[in-house]
């Protein structure tokens, strides 16, 4: 995307922030703060799905501008609109704008590099043993940037945090649903390529009703060909007949969200049975105007059917989160003792892509912090 029309596009971005903020009412700013924290910081953590560029918090924003010496003004008026919104979006297009600006501001492959350094040093504040990043493939397609740069780029950088963290990063390469099939095998074909560097799955994302999983039963059966995992975001802005096509036509072997599952007590069925993970965001569903409140998630629901819950923050800068205030946020909610944050800090380690004997190692971090 040329540089004068990415400029413009941040421009319109921020007005639409702007306006979107006086309509927002003040009232339904999330402020729960975590309890148990002491208990819920010694858990070591698995996060599964967190989107690299929704990790840019102000300082890294900052960061990022101070070195180009443009866009200052920009980005802190975004800053401020969030701060003022209390992170919250008066609809979900509202939300996908900030998103879409934010990636703009990433012009180069040392700009993900940054961005990926950032985020692993604060997983690590947070205890976070192992994580994996979706970066927004699709997106890098979409600006016409050299997405082999921007994932080596990101990749190196995650190595480097690994040795100097001891936090592992593996990668997810994600396609924009709304594009169709043709888009998510390009990002497909990258994905097998850095298979063998750190891309453990392929998924999609974006709007559900304009792109549909029909749309991509073949392009996962190559995934699966090709030895890639799969995940999808489904059930987040559509009805629970998206989660079901999810499993059933995509076989995908996680879903991000899967809301509106709770609608529908055959496909709460299909997850169970199937033991499909859930990557619950609860912060994220209450900023983008799926939930009124934390409370209203049906996180309790699903635990209650044997559904496999994890816990995640989404786009966890954009939503004024981090994975320990999910714990917390779940805790004071839902009343969920430490038996079940264990439980929940183990069904991630379960559901990850990690090699199995890494999985029984973190499991038995996890037990031995939990036990003291």
């Amino acid at each position: 995307m040329p540089a004068n029309r990415r400029c413009r596009h941040i421009e319109e971005s921020c007005d639409e922030w702007q306006a979107g903020r006086r309509r927002l009412p003040q009232s339904k700013m999330i402020q729960k703060e975590p309890s148990s924290q002491a208990f819920i910081a010694r858990l070591p953590k698995v996060e599964l799905h967190v989107h690299l560029e929704g990790s840019a918090r102000p300082e890294t924003l900052r960061e990022l501008v101070r070195a180009k010496g443009r866009h200052e003004t920009v980005v802190e008026e975004w800053i401020a609109a969030r701060e003022q919104t209390g992170f919250r979006y008066p609809h979900f297009r509202d939300f996908i704008n900030s998103f879409t600006a934010i990636t703009l501001l990433l012009e180069t492959p040392a700009d993900y590099a940054l961005l990926t350094t950032r985020l692993c040093e604060w997983l690590a504040e947070q205890n976070v043993r192992y994580a994996e990043v979706t970066l927004s493939a699709g997106v890098v397609l979409w600006k016409k940037q050299s997405l082999e740069a921007v994932f080596e780029a990101a990749a190196a950088a995650a190595r480097e945090a690994e040795k100097r963290l001891g936090l592992r990063v593996q990668w997810i390469l994600d396609a924009i649903r709304q594009f169709g099939a043709l888009h998510a095998r390009q990002v497909l074909q990258r994905a097998a390529r850095f298979r063998h560097e750190g891309v453990v799955a392929f998924g999609i994302g974006g709007d559900e009703a304009r792109g549909p999983a029909e749309l991509f039963v073949e392009v996962y059966r190559e995934s699966r060909e090709l030895g890639l995992h799969t995940t999808a975001h489904a059930g987040e802005t559509a009805g629970a007949e998206s989660v079901r096509k999810a499993v059933e036509l995509l076989g995908a072997e996680r879903l991000g969200h899967g809301l509106s599952a709770a609608r529908d007590p055959e496909v709460m069925a299909l997850l169970r049975d199937r033991q499909v993970p859930l990557e619950v965001c609860l912060s994220s569903n209450v900023a983008t105007g799926s939930l009124a409140r934390v409370e209203d998630h049906p996180l309790r629901k699903f635990l209650d059917e044997g559904l496999v819950v994890t816990l995640n923050t989404d786009d966890p800068a954009m939503f004024g989160t981090s994975l320990t205030r999910e714990f917390g946020l779940a805790a004071d909610s839902f009343s969920l003792g430490r038996e079940t944050l264990v439980a929940l800090c183990e069904n991630a380690i379960r559901a990850s892509f990690l090699e199995e004997d890494r999985k029984r190692a973190l499991a038995a971090e996890l037990r031995q912090a939990a036990a003291v």
